[in-house]
């Protein structure tokens, strides 16, 4: 059993103010391998000093310095990458081929592109005789989710270090080992005392108190919409900004003149990889009614062709944790029930494995959007497969839903895929199997959250604009 139980504040790994420890369990085995502290009011009091004192002169660092200094994280970030890896793989059982190749380089991206951007960023503009002057916001409080850890640190960590920004930051108590060993990088950089700081714990002690500070200029979550919510209840109150990654239902039309086979294919394993739990997951397959069967059909092969529970090339790992686990499965067995067609998986464990949250890789076909498992975020590997009737109907039902963070569009030209992407109420849409783009702004629609992460325009969401007029006369 390894313990993690200090914080890292101000620049010391420090014992908490009311010691409260809990396991950290591994997915796959369903046995504790580690322990860390619960944090409280009185820790975020700490962290939070810690970042207001830092940031007067921290606020007031070059652009070079900053530079370097995310420089310095990157190298550190990389040189410890197969550790982090390793603990993606025992806090979230994620397969090793997924933590390591994909999971923790995430972090390392994130780092690389904000110096990137940093670089030739501009914090100065004049218009006419006014200066238009862009200044980091203040100390900024995390929130970060359990599914794709490393990465939803460091796409907060990197632009608030960027602008000039301090930070505390609460990672998910279910997958927190990741973090901490970021902190140890952190330190090892040399981040002066005070800009980064780390609090484990859980949302009603720590988050709440984050979300709630006076001395908390911004707040940035990434979760479920449900807890989102309560992040912005809990922050109004001191009226400090919020930004909001939250949930998705994300549409995927394949529209009839693209190559359906590879088209279904790919989104079959876009669904299933991570096992289902990315908020921006192509989770409802929008196919024309004429090739419903043929796509649910390929949709069934593809699924049934997948490895669960090891560490082969594409295996899925299991649920995260019993509770997301138990939910999942709830949601397929209601898909049975309201009448879908099971066409692969169903409840219960992959056959020969008893023990860790795996799911059977399923698949729905002859849903009708009105079904909870249409409509409800299932965050496991549940696909549904909805036929439409003509490509206004298509866009209908993939706008009909109350989320818009991502969409998925196959056409047998971009340009084609480009002008029903257009009518698409999401933050993002993926054309022609097109992948994620570090520097292309992360983010969605309605309820899908506020603000957006990533490249440049991530930096946006830690700054202020002062204007000062006559700056040019």
């Amino acid at each position: 059993m390894q313990d993690y139980l200090k914080f890292y504040i101000n620049g010391e790994w420090v014992d908490p103010v009311e010691p409260r420890a809990i396991e950290v369990e591994n997915p796959a085995t369903e046995e504790p391998f580690a322990r860390i502290s619960l944090g409280s009011k009185a820790d975020v009091d700490k962290a939070v000093a810690a970042a207001k004192a830092a940031f007067e002169t921290f606020s007031q660092t070059s652009v070079e310095y900053r530079a370097d200094l995310l420089d310095k994280i990157s190298a550190g970030y990389k040189a410890r990458m197969a550790e982090i890896g390793q603990a993606i793989e025992n806090e979230m059982g994620a397969p090793t081929w997924l933590a390591q190749a994909v999971q923790a380089p995430t972090g390392l991206g994130h780092f690389a592109t904000a110096a990137k951007v940093l670089r030739s960023y501009e914090f100065e503009e004049m218009k006419g005789t006014t200066m238009i002057r862009k200044e980091p916001i203040g100390v900024c409080g995390f929130i970060t989710p359990w599914n794709w850890p490393a990465n939803q640190i460091a796409c907060k960590v990197a632009p608030a270090i960027a602008t000039g920004c301090t930070m505390v930051l609460k990672p998910s108590e279910i997958a927190p080992l990741d973090a901490m060993i970021l902190a140890e990088v952190m330190h090892e950089a040399g981040v002066p005392a005070g800009v980064f700081n780390l609090v484990n714990g859980d949302g009603p002690g720590v988050g709440q108190a984050m979300s709630s500070h006076p001395d908390v200029d911004m707040m940035s979550f990434t979760g479920s919409t449900r807890a989102g919510v309560l992040v912005s209840q809990a922050a109004a109150p001191t009226v400090k900004r919020v930004a909001l990654e939250l949930g998705g239902k994300s549409p995927n039309i394949i529209l009839p003149d693209a190559d359906l086979e590879s088209a279904v294919k790919g989104g079959v394993i876009g669904m299933m990889n991570n096992t289902g739990q990315s908020c921006n997951a192509p989770s409802r397959m929008l196919v024309h009614k004429d090739q419903h069967d043929q796509a649910a059909e390929i949709a069934k092969v593809v699924a049934e062709s997948i490895q669960v529970g090891t560490g082969e090339k594409k295996s899925l790992g299991p649920i995260s944790n019993a509770n997301q686990y138990n939910k999942v499965q709830d949601l397929i067995q209601k898909g049975i029930d309201e009448g879908a067609t099971l066409v692969a998986g169903g409840v219960g464990r992959p056959e020969g494995l008893n023990r860790g949250y795996y799911v059977r890789p399923t698949v729905f076909a002859n849903v009708s959007n009105d079904m909870t498992i249409a409509q409800e975020e299932i965050f496991g590997p549940v696909l549904t497969i909805i036929p439409y009737s003509d490509e206004d109907e298509a866009v209908r039902i993939a706008n009909d839903t109350v989320y818009g963070l991502s969409g998925y569009v196959s056409a047998g030209s971009v340009e084609k895929a480009t002008e029903v992407a257009k009518k698409l109420r999401t933050g993002m849409v993926h054309l022609n199997g097109a992948g994620p783009d570090l520097m292309a702004p992360f983010g969605g629609y309605k309820q899908s959250g506020i603000g957006r992460e990533w490249g440049p325009v991530a930096f946006e969401e830690f700054l202020e604009l002062k204007a000062m007029m006559g700056a040019g006369a």
